[in-house]
């Protein structure tokens, strides 16, 4: 359920301006899609001229990016662990972002939805460890509540489990379907993508809490409270709104 919309051309303005708040020595997780594979590419170019710095990849994709554009790369035990140099940045991309126009509570946090890539588990382990959380998008990717579909990864065990408890929560989940093979689409971490619509989401934070309540979800594809900019690329610059 990859997201479309939006110019290549803002997608890099987008991805290059949150990678230029980079500095020697910091690591930086690796966000996933289309927008952050700009971020990566143009990281890998400030390295290639002399910059210092590691990548924490949040996908088996962005990993090959990273290694491809000569990013030395980090595991998240080894970046987060007793002896690890930790996060300082993390930039990553977004399916939905809330721009602040609606109901407070749906806006709390820059609220988002992601998981089109179905790679929100491991995007949350490294977006909420690090510093600083910089979302990258397009105008495309704006709205002013959430609406979108919400991506939850689930164990594949507790399937049919999981979506009768959407269904309770007021959801209608669907099975992610792989495109251009038979069957699910499956993560990195071997599990399920049930994608759930729930239409205008007013309180993201409890739904976000119901959902990580439900026995076999892994992640859902709510980020309430973690983004702290958002860089927004259009055809002639960049916005960066904090949040």
């Amino acid at each position: 359920m990859k997201t479309s919309g939006g110019s290549d051309e803002a997608k890099r303005r987008a991805g290059e301006s949150a990678v230029e708040a980079v500095t020697d020595g910091e690591v930086v997780g690796l966000g996933t899609g289309s927008t952050a594979a700009h971020a990566i590419r143009r990281l890998g170019d400030r390295i290639d001229a002399g910059l210092d710095a590691r990548g924490v990849p949040t996908s088996f994709a962005s990993r090959e990016l990273a290694v491809e554009n000569g990013i030395p790369c980090l595991d998240l035990p080894e970046a987060i662990g007793p002896d690890g140099p930790g996060i300082d940045l993390a930039v990553d991309g977004a399916d939905q972002v809330a721009t602040g126009e609606g109901p407070a509570d749906a806006v709390a946090g820059g609220a988002l939805i992601k998981g089109g890539g179905a790679a929100h588990a491991r995007e949350k382990l490294v977006d909420a460890a690090a510093d600083r959380f910089l979302v990258v998008a397009d105008p495309s990717k704006e709205s002013p509540r959430l609406d979108r579909s919400v991506p939850v990864e689930v164990l594949p065990a507790g399937r049919t489990a999981v979506a009768e408890a959407l269904r309770e929560l007021g959801g209608e989940p669907t099975l992610r379907r792989a495109e251009r093979k038979d069957g699910p689409v499956v993560t990195d971490n071997g599990n399920l993508v049930v994608d759930c619509a729930f239409g205008a989401i007013d309180a993201p934070a409890s739904l976000a809490a119901s959902l990580a309540s439900i026995p076999g979800v892994v992640e859902h594809g709510l980020f309430v409270g973690l983004a702290d900019e958002v860089h927004v690329g259009t055809e002639s610059g960049v916005r960066v709104d904090a949040v």
